[in-house]
């Protein structure tokens, strides 16, 4: 009973500190580029987008279809690139602690 109880301690514990944590990484913005720059996303640790900045200078003149679909694989890029970045940042600071939890035997945590 004791070891339960110990057990149910640290589980408790370890999941303040992942929330600690989570909340850490959820504070921080990651930046994503696309096109040689020409197209940068900022995210959030909590996988939000905050903005996307495409550079005046990416239309010379009037835009065309393959302008416009150029311009949308480097929205796209950027987007996934920013969240990569962050998601990386979440395992970074969630790994230790989750695998410490995996060893206490509490699976799905």
């Amino acid at each position: 009973m004791k070891d339960l109880q110990r057990m149910m301690k640290e589980a408790q514990k370890m999941a303040a500190e992942m929330q600690k944590a989570q909340a850490e990484v959820a504070e921080l913005s990651f930046e994503g580029a696309a096109a040689g720059g020409v197209v940068k996303v900022v995210a959030t640790g909590d996988l939000h987008v905050e903005s996307v900045v495409i550079d005046p200078g990416f239309f010379d003149g009037e835009p065309d279809a393959d302008d416009v679909e150029t311009l949308g694989d480097a929205v796209t890029a950027a987007v996934n690139d920013a969240l990569d970045k962050a998601r990386e940042a979440q395992q970074e600071a969630m790994g230790p602690m989750a695998g410490g939890l995996g060893g206490m035997g509490l699976p799905g945590l």
